[in-house]
């Protein structure tokens, strides 16, 4: 046992983590299946997602009603998410239904049916989420950087999939994707609160030992990266902007110094972007940084939603302070705020059951153990402002940019002269 933390690999070879947390009351489980919308084929775009969907509508036990009515009655939580890497089945109950949540999530995962009838009426409410992404463009905006960046690749597309993919998709589709995607190498189950890791084990293993090993799954390879602009003219009040230039993989060392950038850039209300653009001139109300990190590539980028007339003004603003981050080392107290920044959101993370049992998951699946927070909060406080000014030089360099605008904008040259770092 280490930090209260236990793990055990079935002979199937799906793996088991716990973390006990005697002071609450609840348990959260998560069965992490490390497949996402990157394993996708062209063809198959959105298929990941559509077969998480499909998992809650019904199994060999228990209609879609009935799933959602016994969750309901124990007054649990449950859904799930699909990534561009991983899909996750969560629950969340009190201490005294763990049984019944594993019984529940069990069944959804092992025994769907995926039900021509229920396919079909899952389609129309996916390609509903889909008009919904396009026609929220702050989030859409997103979608269309990842497809400039990353072009044909898996990584590019969206996790919904198209109107064209989705419309395609049928009940054997489905089974063929869970038969061979959902193999036991792949799949964490993990659990954090009130939760007995031998008990756990017990119940889980007699449901999912009867996993039988697949044969095999393709590698994924790695994307190469293009540095273009694209621009989407749509009639919007504003015109919503996302750049991004490459980052780091989630395992790459420098992983920690370029969380500390993106704090320091525009990760928070005291961050530089924040107060250059948003505070001190009121150019915007959002604007944000955000770094995005894969098994072997990542992005490091910044979105704001501006009026039209403001755009090259604050494009170049926001390329004045990349500048600015790859010449100068940030102060002592500027890496001091950072750091605690970063250490608060993990503490105060780390009093959740939901946010424990997603640590255990992320861990496992991307370093093969647990990571004590101890660990990471001595790592992060490593870092130094030359670390971070080495990072910031190699990653912001000039035609090593990409840049997607959405909204009232008439073509892409004028805005490709300010990218210039």
């Amino acid at each position: 046992m280490l930090h209260d933390t236990e793990k055990t690999v079935l002979d199937n070879g799906i793996r088991i983590v716990t973390k006990q947390m005697h002071q609450v009351r609840s348990v959260a489980m998560g069965v992490w299946v490390n497949v996402g919308a990157r394993d996708e084929k062209a063809e198959e775009g959105g298929l990941s997602h559509f077969l998480e969907h499909m998992i809650f509508k019904g199994t060999e036990r228990r209609t879609a009603l009935q799933i959602a009515k016994e969750f309901d009655a124990i007054g649990g939580q449950c859904n799930a998410f699909t990534s561009k890497e991983t899909t996750c089945y969560y629950a969340k109950v009190m201490d005294n239904h763990v049984d019944v949540m594993v019984d529940l999530l069990s069944d959804i995962f092992l025994n769907s049916v995926f039900h021509p009838a229920e396919v079909e009426r899952e389609r129309q409410v996916i390609l509903q989420e889909i008009r919904m992404l396009e026609d929220t463009p702050d989030e859409h905006v997103h979608v269309l950087l990842a497809q400039a960046v990353w072009g044909n690749h898996s990584l590019g597309r969206s996790i919904l999939g198209t109107h064209d993919t989705v419309r395609r998709f049928d009940s054997d589709t489905v089974k063929r994707c869970f038969n061979r995607a959902y193999q036991p190498e792949r799949i964490v189950i993990a659990a954090a609160g009130n939760v007995q890791h031998g008990s756990f084990v017990d119940s889980i293993a007699r449901a999912f030992e009867v996993v039988r090993k697949g044969n095999g799954f393709p590698e994924r390879t790695k994307p190469s990266m293009d540095w273009v602009t694209t621009a989407h003219p749509k009639n919007l009040e504003q015109v919503h902007i996302c750049l991004g230039t490459e980052g780091v993989r989630t395992t790459d060392p420098r992983r920690h110094a370029c969380a500390l950038l993106n704090v320091v850039m525009g990760g928070n209300m005291s961050s530089r972007l924040f107060q250059e653009i948003r505070e001190r001139r009121g150019l915007a109300y959002a604007i944000y940084s955000f770094a995005s990190s894969y098994s072997d590539t990542g992005l490091l980028g910044v979105y704001v939603g501006v009026d039209k007339a403001n755009t090259q003004e604050v494009l170049h603003l926001i390329v004045r302070e990349m500048s600015r981050l790859k010449e100068e080392p940030i102060d002592s107290s500027e890496l001091r705020n950072a750091k605690e920044h970063l250490k608060g959101g993990l503490y105060l993370a780390a009093e959740s059951t939901d946010n424990q049992m997603t640590r255990l998951a992320h861990n496992e699946i991307n370093f093969g153990r647990y990571v004590p927070l101890q660990e990471l909060v001595d790592e992060i406080e490593k870092v130094t402002a030359e670390d971070i000014l080495t990072l910031a030089q190699e990653t912001f360099q000039d035609k090593a940019i990409s840049l997607s605008l959405l909204g009232p904008v008439d073509g892409k040259a004028s805005y490709e002269d300010v990218l210039t770092l």
